[in-house]
């Protein structure tokens, strides 16, 4: 009794705007809700609970030589200087949206919302903290909200940012990563290691969840604004921080220099929310976006259109004549 006092006690004494369903606080008892950056009536159930998900803790590795699945498929590629270049499939991160790595001493958080099309790798360190992520089950504009283990904050997988909890206004740094087929990290990195097929979990991987999505008419579970000028919700963009260039303007012209960078597109990846099989999805390509001048990789992903516009409200699209 005296806790369900305190429960609803808490709640009544947050500003109207901020008051959090009566579930939440019996579900993240150690979540701090006074702290939040985002509108409560935003933040939908995505269907599974805290961990219904399972985020991996840990990663093991294999040669890319030992992998057998189809070059088609998608992997999540980062190469951090000195280190083995490291893939991590799609096939794979579908099923588990988190995987906690590290990499020559970086203790990453490899990291991919389905719903939103979104790969993305973070570092996990903050403050001197190292964090381990989970899923929360939770959705914002139909993006995948992380929690740390360590505080029970909440985390916006599209942005990296702290939105509920102690860690409400921290930005995670992003770590350069992109996608690509399988078959291109293995013709460039014939030394490199692949995640492993997680094992103790009855997952159907190589499998997609989410048949037919991508060219589904509506995002799922999203209540927000379509983006402007026409451009299909769930049409792909490359986002480079405020900036969307469309993929099918990138497939189209196979290399564009605009905005200090040169965007480059590829055949040859299957896409992992097309058909039940990934390794049977059409080819829509991988992307790699350099420094126009250095020649460096710039920090980048490849989105659906409603995410971008979600999150990036007054962004530019580069559209072209």
């Amino acid at each position: 009794m005296f806790r369900l006092f305190l429960i609803l006690f808490t709640l009544f004494a947050l500003p109207l705007a901020a008051q959090v369903p009566p579930f939440w606080a019996s579900e993240w008892p150690d979540t701090d809700f006074s702290k939040t950056s985002v509108d409560f009536a935003d933040i939908i159930s995505g269907g599974p609970p805290r961990d219904g998900i399972p985020a991996l803790s840990s990663v093991q590795v294999v040669p890319v030589s030992d992998v057998t699945f189809s070059e088609r498929e998608p992997v999540l590629t980062v190469e951090i200087a000195g280190q083995i270049p490291r893939a991590y499939p799609i096939r794979y991160l579908t099923w588990h949206e988190i995987a906690n790595d590290e990499i020559g001493g970086v203790p990453l958080a490899v990291t991919f919302c389905p719903l939103c099309n979104s790969g993305i790798v973070f570092d996990r360190r903050v403050g001197g903290q190292v964090l381990e992520f989970g899923v929360s089950g939770k959705l914002r504009n139909s993006d995948m909200i992380m929690f740390d283990r360590q505080s029970d904050s909440w985390w916006q997988q599209f942005t990296g940012e702290g939105i509920v909890g102690k860690m409400t206004g921290v930005r995670l740094e992003k770590v350069v990563s992109w996608m690509e087929s399988l078959g291109e990290f293995r013709a460039r990195n014939p030394q490199g290691e692949v995640m492993a097929e997680p094992t103790g979990y009855a997952r159907a991987y190589g499998a997609n969840p989410y048949a037919g999505y991508d060219t589904s008419t509506r995002p799922f579970l999203y209540r927000g604004e379509n983006p402007p000028f026409g451009i299909n919700p769930l049409a792909r963009v490359v986002v480079v921080g405020k900036r969307a260039w469309p993929l099918e303007r990138l497939r189209k012209n196979g290399e564009l220099q605009e905005a200090g960078l040169r965007i480059v597109w590829r055949a040859g990846m299957a896409t992992a929310l097309g058909t039940r099989r990934i390794a049977d999805g059409r080819d829509i390509g991988s992307i790699r976006v350099y420094d126009a001048r250095t020649g460096a990789d710039i920090p980048h992903e490849v989105a659906f259109a409603f995410a971008f516009h979600a999150f990036a409200p007054d962004g530019e699209w580069m559209l072209g004549d």
